[in-house]
């Protein structure tokens, strides 16, 4: 079914950006011809990644609400209402056939505008705890596609659809790939390998994890790739600069993530939606770390989704400082395990998420 005009709207964070372009680039190679355009929030960051990767951006005038006291606050009801006149506006002015929502400020009043006005409308969830914005969008929209068991606890039955997320398939295509990771990082094959991934900012307490225990990981034979970002990496870089040791890598950010997962034999991260989504695919023992600075502490409900069916270790934020190393140099040496998690982890999979959310966009229309 051919699809003319869509419009896609949210973001805030990558989790929310990427799956955003992932599903953008599915219609359009299905339908060279679509008009896409996005719906995003001014100031945020879709506004700078959108138009890099091609796409049309327009921003509508909302934020969210502030926590601490903040005269902010006091406008925020007049951004939503300019969002909302605004969303409309342009809603009626493109005509779009259907819209689709990927949480984030922006989605809310696009989604009720176009609801209002009787388009095609589907939502896609990436966490295991829903957003507020999804979750307030559910009962109005035709479809939500969801990446986690067990989200009819928030959104309605009958129109929940299991995709997984949309995953960046130049990221986790590995196979056959260790030995030339190995050079490409002048690492020893031989030698078992660590990953140890932050984000592209970085996360403090895995910075912190490693430089306590840099002592053990230095004696150890195990070598370790650590993406520390790029808000700590010329700070650890001075802190270590007297310990260098041949067998840890401090990067400020990994270029080739496929190498890197390639030739991983253990994985330390962080549990963001889409992170843990490429982890399913690649197949690797994993000791999550998930961020307690998110809404909803959402990062703990994407690893206990994982811990529950016995495809991850769970690690508290908390802990880790004292505890990260010391656990996955034991959890490294114990093979049955880590064979055990790379089998449970590996069927939670979902590589065809992308084109499965977007027949799911071609069924509402066909339905129409």
């Amino acid at each position: 079914m051919s699809v003319k005009r869509v419009v896609i709207s949210g973001g805030g964070t990558g989790g929310h950006i990427f799956p955003a372009v992932a599903i953008a680039d599915e219609i359009k190679r299905r339908n060279p011809n679509a008009e896409i355009l996005f719906v995003g929030a001014l100031g945020k960051m879709e506004m700078e990644k959108v138009p890099a990767a091609g796409y049309n951006i327009v921003g509508l005038p909302i934020a969210g609400f502030q926590r601490k006291f903040t005269f902010s606050n006091f406008l925020l009801p007049f951004k939503i209402i300019g969002s909302l006149l605004k969303a409309r506006k342009l809603l009626k002015s493109f005509q779009p056939e259907v819209v689709i929502g990927v949480g984030g400020y922006a989605s809310g009043p696009t989604l009720k505008a176009a609801t209002y006005l009787k388009i095609p409308t589907l939502i896609q969830e990436q966490n295991g705890f829903p957003g507020k914005t999804n979750k307030m969008l559910a009962k109005s929209v035709h479809s939500i596609c969801t990446a986690y068991d067990g989200l009819d606890r928030f959104f309605p039955k009958e129109k929940i659809v299991l995709t997984g997320n949309p995953v960046r398939k130049e990221m986790v295509d590995i196979a056959n790939k260790r030995e030339e990771a190995c050079a490409y990082y002048h690492m020893d094959p031989a030698k078992p390998i660590v990953l140890i991934i932050g984000g592209s900012l970085g996360a403090r307490t895995l910075n912190r994890s490693v430089v306590n225990a840099y002592q053990k990981l230095k004696d150890s034979d195990v070598q370790v790739l650590w993406q520390s970002g790029k808000l700590y990496y010329s700070a650890l870089k001075s802190e270590l600069a007297d310990q260098h040791a041949e067998n840890i890598h401090l990067v400020e950010f990994i270029e080739r993530m496929d190498y890197a997962y390639a030739m991983a034999d253990l994985i330390v991260s962080r549990a963001g939606a889409i992170s843990v989504s490429e982890l399913c695919i690649i197949g690797k023992p994993v000791v999550l770390v998930p961020s307690p600075n998110v809404a909803e502490d959402h990062q703990t409900k994407n690893a206990m989704a994982l811990v529950d069916k016995q495809a991850a270790v769970l690690i508290k934020d908390v802990d880790a400082p004292e505890s990260l190393i010391e656990d996955t140099l034991q959890l490294l040496a114990n093979q049955e395990k880590c064979k055990a998690l790379a089998l449970a982890i590996h069927s939670l999979g979902k590589p065809n998420a992308t084109s499965e959310i977007v027949d799911e966009v071609e069924r509402i229309l066909r339905k129409k």
